[in-house]
């Protein structure tokens, strides 16, 4: 017999961030790449990042974020039912399924887990599957999204193709969330794809067209490149804007919810003009939204980043309506809105 589903809620309990204790600033980072400081500072919107120590890999990353979300809490690992592993496909060991490892590690001896990967949207794209399993499945009560970032390492500082990448820093975060949990709940979620950019940023060695070789390893074909970034950057900005708005709108219409009752945008690490473009786009205030100046671009980690700032500096406080934004090389974009503390009644639009 299927059993009764309607009326699920999936609420956020608790929200995990670790960040490494090395951090780099943008001067040490603009010698590196030979450009000037205020470039990075002004144009690419950082002043530092954080960068990972000899034993900050991505696993025990997203291990540390999620001990820091439940010790926010009463539960315990063992409560946990499913771990979405968010962690890229760059990880600890090739070829390593990393949800069990990250279970195991963990202590969540009685979860399943399931690798996701988005690029950046990753944490977007967990939290739809999130809801959308606790929904559909009344034997999963506690879903932990959790896992490390750390592709920096993929980034050659002298390759001017990929400039754009220089910021990405390196941490794990963690998202805990609850079947049927009074608060914070996880509303409407909306993503677009655009396979066309898919092999613009690549790592050219070590798939199954180039195989890791010497000689590749010469050409430093084993970092991260751009074909053609002009043309990216041409392609890009017909769409991004207008596909950041869409699943913005599409996902507030989902949640029964207007740009007007928006109180917080986490939207990913971009460019500053970008981010106070998007601001006004949205008619939300500065002190609506945390630019992450401080930490340049963890890549999926700057939604938890984003969420545990938001608390801690009382801009996301109960009744806030939250939008989660983010996009990945792929190219990827998406939107999940939460509406922080007790639920309150909504009119669909």
């Amino acid at each position: 017999m299927k059993r009764e589903t309607k009326d699920v809620s999936v609420g956020i309990v608790s929200v995990g961030v670790y960040l490494p204790k090395q951090y780099v600033t943008a001067a040490e980072v603009a010698r590196k790449a030979g450009i000037p400081e205020e470039i990075i500072k002004t144009k690419m919107g950082w002043k530092g990042k954080y960068v990972p120590g000899p034993d900050d890999h991505p696993i025990p990353m997203g291990v540390w974020a999620a001990q820091d979300a439940l010790s926010q809490t009463d539960i315990s690992p063992d409560d946990i039912d499913v771990i979405l592993c968010t962690i890229d496909e760059y990880r600890d060991y090739t070829l390593q399924l990393a949800g069990p490892k990250l279970a195991y590690e963990l202590g969540a001896h009685r979860a399943w887990s399931v690798d996701l990967s988005q690029r950046c949207g990753s944490m977007i794209g967990a939290l739809k599957i999130a809801k959308d399993m606790m929904i559909a499945d009344n034997d999963i009560n506690t879903v932990l999204i959790a896992g490390g970032y750390r592709n920096g390492d993929l980034v050659d500082y002298g390759n001017p193709r990929t400039r754009f990448l220089i910021g990405l820093g390196a941490g794990g975060g963690a998202f805990l969330l609850r079947r049927n949990y009074p608060r914070n709940h996880v509303l409407g979620s909306a993503m677009i794809v655009d396979g066309s950019f898919a092999d613009d940023v690549i790592v050219p060695a070590g798939g199954t067209r180039i195989p890791i070789t010497k000689e590749a390893l010469d050409k430093r074909l084993n970092y991260a490149d751009i074909s053609d970034p002009e043309g990216m950057r041409q392609r890009l900005d017909v769409v991004t804007l207008k596909n950041f708005s869409k699943v913005i709108r599409d996902a507030l219409s989902k949640s029964g919810c207007s740009e007007k009752d928006l109180g917080f945008l986490a939207l990913v690490h971009m460019k500053r003009s970008f981010h106070d473009h998007m601001l006004r786009e949205l008619g939300l205030r500065d002190d609506q939204s945390i630019y992450l100046e401080d930490y340049a671009h963890t890549g999926h980690m700057d939604m938890p980043i984003l969420m545990k700032l938001g608390l801690e500096s009382g801009r996301i406080k109960d009744g806030t309506l939250i939008a989660l934004v983010s996009a990945g090389t792929g190219w990827t974009w998406g939107a999940t809105i939460v509406r922080w503390g007790q639920p309150v009644p909504t009119k669909r639009i």
